[in-house]
């Protein structure tokens, strides 16, 4: 499985608005010239993953740009029907409307200056209140809209989505969207570091036989207020964990998991070490029994100003792929007889038995996408006559009101009538 890893595009409106006069479009297009060189050689991308501030200032014109950058990646990697799945960083949150707004300051503050001991608790107490809780998500709207096709929307009752991807028929990759930017933009101010908060909420990650975990998270540990404890649990639990944020490419290998930060496709021109990157990287599940492993191959390319273009990351040993292997053995149940014992392996994961992660499935992400295609009063008839959504909820933003219809009809094994409902209202 190839993953193409971006992060940082930076989309400012009003440059971006003009082709011709946006300072970063050039740096762009070489990405998608050297991504078609590159797919030629590995062959194509299976997935695409997002590490976070798509836009500079969470500003919706910003968003619309990145959908036709990201629709241009998609056709020269020839990921066009494959996953794409993105994580909000801070530049996503709009600052302004945080600044304004006195309920999310008056949040933000109850948790980041609550004693470390008692966050966990205020930070579940905020979330469950009505208003509080939303205010949490204020300065998410315009990320949520660019998100919620791709069921990477965050809301109240869901501060964090996943999703599955086949690593084998028989092994899922369960990718976690952590969010670090839920206390980002505190008094419509930048961050300082540290000063955001994850919480325990986010790593739990439950183990399930024949699940590889993945993270995708913006902020590194040290930009985290509880960092330390995100980084204990995500190196035990994560056995693959992207960052974004520090415009700084780098693999970091070790026994049990393998960390990438990303370059920044767009950083700042002002920035001393002006190298945006990108990163490619194949995944692939090897042998079977007690030997079988994960084999892990990083291609790191960083920009050259002269002559102009991208070029490979040199690995110590004068390599242009960082590789890597991790014990990933079969799990195994004890079978007891009455003479006999034996060790058999135990059957392959139930997909569906997690509703969300099941949404990565190809079937459904065709669905989902297809739901948000339809203009918004065929969205709403839909998941009312499905009783997906109560009258109460119309109320709620689009991107958390139908993310939970969509949960829902996974649940309730309703997605192959929604798949009818939208057949029926599609080409009208």
């Amino acid at each position: 499985m190839l993953f193409l890893h971006v992060s940082d595009i930076h989309f400012k409106a009003p440059e971006c608005l003009n082709p011709d006069t946006d300072p970063d479009r050039g740096v762009r297009t070489r990405i998608e010239r050297h991504l078609a060189a590159q797919v030629q050689k590995l062959g194509k991308v299976d997935a695409i993953l997002i590490g976070g501030d798509v836009a500079f200032a969470g500003d919706s014109r910003e968003y619309g740009e990145a959908k036709k950058w990201f629709a241009r990646l998609r056709a020269v990697s020839g990921c066009d029907k494959g996953p794409m799945l993105v994580v909000p960083g801070n530049h996503d949150v709009d600052r302004g409307a945080v600044g304004k707004a006195m309920s999310t300051r008056n949040v933000h503050k109850a948790i980041a200056e609550e004693k470390d001991e008692w966050r966990e608790g205020t930070f579940r107490a905020q979330l469950a209140d009505l208003q509080t809780g939303a205010a949490l998500f204020h300065g998410h709207a315009a990320y949520n809209d660019f998100a919620a096709p791709m069921q990477c929307q965050i809301y109240p009752g869901k501060i964090y989505w996943k999703q599955d991807l086949d690593l084998t028929p028989d092994v899922k990759l369960r990718i976690h969207g952590l969010t670090s930017t839920l206390l980002s933009g505190r008094d419509g101010k930048d961050d300082p570091k540290p000063s955001l908060y994850v919480s325990p909420l986010q790593t739990a990650l439950d183990p399930v036989a024949n699940v590889v975990n993945m993270v995708m998270c913006h902020h590194p540990f040290d930009w985290l207020i509880d960092g330390d404890d995100v980084e204990n649990a995500l190196d035990r639990r994560a056995t693959f964990q992207l960052f974004g944020h520090k415009h700084k490419q780098r693999v970091h290998r070790e026994a049990d998991f393998v960390r990438w930060g990303a370059g920044a496709v767009n950083p700042s021109r002002a920035e001393k070490q002006y190298e945006p990157g990108y990163n490619l990287v194949r995944i692939d599940l090897v042998g079977t029994g007690r030997e079988r492993h994960l084999s892990i191959e990083t291609h790191q390319f960083t920009y050259q100003s002269n002559p102009e273009g991208f070029r490979p990351i040199i690995t110590s040993s004068g390599e242009d792929v960082f590789r890597h292997t991790i014990s990933f053995p079969e799990d195994v149940v004890a079978s007891t007889g009455a003479k006999t014992s034996h060790i058999r392996p135990k059957p392959p994961v139930d997909a569906s038995a997690d509703a969300e992660a099941a949404m990565g499935a190809e079937v459904n992400r065709n669905i989902v996408g297809r739901f948000w295609d339809l203009d918004s009063s065929d969205r709403r008839k839909i998941a009312l006559e499905l009783g997906l959504i109560s009258r109460e909820e119309i109320a709620l933003p689009e991107p958390e009101r139908y993310g939970k219809a969509l949960i829902r009809a996974k649940e309730r094994e309703l997605l192959d009538r929604l798949d009818e409902m939208i057949s029926e209202r599609e080409g009208k």
